[in-house]
């Protein structure tokens, strides 16, 4: 003990921090270990899925140009679709990042006179102009398609009557934010989402239900499209790559949805058959492998960070103690000092570009000024140690990843530490 305490020290993490951190991390003993059984169970998952599509060297070959009969890639693909339960995938470096795969989706399956529902409140702040909330060239609005939205109600519920009020005629699609975005709700389970696809489908069976999975995907036993989702859609700089995959998204679903994705992606009569992979195959590949363990690593620091803040009296979204749906924790600072000590102390603890100081901008794709923690070896990697949030009220932090369960820790200890250090936390 005295030489973590030597090591720690070093990093600027006093006794009494070290302290709490390890109450905490006896009080979740339980916690961990349900973490740890999940994370097994999806290892598993993800090597059944190799081992049946015969993984083999060839997988990770490279190819330029045209990406014609690229073997690492299609099998890929079915491996994606193995694990997600789905009937086909597209898991492409072509897709920049989690708010192009939810376009690429949207704009694929949505027609002009169609309208996109959204029945659990406004979206993920990026797709407001790609809806067309706000107005923005290309947008959904632009090429005919109208919008219309349902509020959770005050308990973070979804609100069936609303619903079912809101569906009509022209209702083509319902998007479903698997995840908090910016806000203070809960994140919804798998189960949740499936009890409100089913519902959704009993009134209107051809709706197209499309799952927003980012920050989502390994948490639990299963996957949206395992319990109904047409489409679950996410990034691969957040949970499947791992940590490891330098770019890219994917599209999981049905044959006719992913079909309609991959000619929006690259162009009709073309779709599956472009693209090359330009030699991400082994990031790719290897990213997923170890992804089941890195979201286990994730979810231990969100819980450790639940726990800390909840006993120093914050409000935290979710509970320590409740189910975990992703690996985002929220918390309610309550004031722009104390974000952004936050924020400066999970800075600190990135293995990369530690010395930097983070400061709100304007962000593109937000209505407010951002700051952003992320010393990530992948820009913008949100499965790597980051935390970020707008400058608004209730000046909420929202933080994630961690690509070890040790570097998640202590990116939340350094956060503590550096609030106490200003004077914004007395912890006697």
């Amino acid at each position: 003990m005295n030489n973590l305490c030597d090591i720690y020290g070093k990093l600027g993490i006093s006794p009494k921090v070290l302290s709490l951190a390890k109450e905490a991390e006896e009080a979740l003993t339980q916690r961990f270990k349900e973490i740890d059984e999940v994370a097994e169970f999806n290892q598993a998952k993800v090597t059944l899925a190799m081992h049946n599509n015969r993984v083999n060297a060839t997988c990770f070959a490279a190819t330029t140009g045209y990406g014609y009969n690229d073997y690492g890639r299609d099998t890929l693909e079915k491996i994606y679709a193995e694990c997600f339960g789905a009937e086909a995938a597209l898991v492409r470096p072509q897709i920049t990042c989690g708010t192009h795969a939810l376009t690429v989706a949207l704009s694929a399956n949505l027609l002009p006179g169609d309208e996109l529902l959204c029945p659990a409140g406004g979206p993920y702040d990026t797709l407001e102009e790609v809806i067309g909330i706000r107005p923005s060239p290309c947008s959904l609005k632009e090429y005919g398609v109208s919008y219309r939205q349902v509020e959770l109600k005050e308990d973070g519920t979804f609100d069936y009557d609303a619903i079912r009020a809101a569906i009509n005629e022209k209702t083509k699609m319902a998007e479903i934010q698997r995840s908090k975005g910016y806000k203070t709700r809960p994140s919804f389970s798998v189960e949740q989402i499936g009890e409100l696809i089913r519902f959704i489908k009993s009134i209107k069976p051809d709706v197209i239900c499309m799952v927003d999975n980012c920050y989502g995907e390994f948490t639990e036993y299963l996957e949206p499209t395992h319990v109904g989702a047409d489409m679950a859609v996410g990034s691969l700089i957040k949970n499947p790559g791992g940590g490891l995959a330098p770019i890219g998204g994917y599209i999981c679903g049905t044959q006719e949805c992913v079909d309609r994705c991959a000619y929006r992606l690259s162009a009709p009569g073309l779709g599956q058959e472009v693209g090359a992979n330009l030699g991400v195959m082994t990031s790719f590949y290897q990213g997923l492998f170890l992804a089941p363990n890195v979201v286990a690593g994730a979810l231990k620091g969100a819980v450790f960070a639940a726990y800390i803040y909840e006993k120093l009296g914050f409000r935290t979204v979710p509970h320590s103690s409740e189910p975990r749906a992703d690996i985002i924790q929220a918390i309610e600072l309550k004031s722009p000092e104390a974000l952004k000590a936050f924020c400066v102390g999970i800075q600190a603890a990135a293995p990369v570009d530690s010395y930097v100081t983070p400061e709100p901008w304007a962000m593109p794709g937000y209505d407010s000024e951002v700051i952003m923690a992320a010393g990530t070896f992948i820009q913008g990697s949100s499965i790597e140690l980051s935390a970020d949030g707008p400058m608004r009220e209730p000046y909420a932090v929202f933080f994630q990843g961690g690509l070890t369960w040790h570097n998640a820790k202590l990116g939340i200890l350094t956060s503590l530490q550096t609030l106490i250090n200003r004077g914004l936390i007395n912890h006697e």
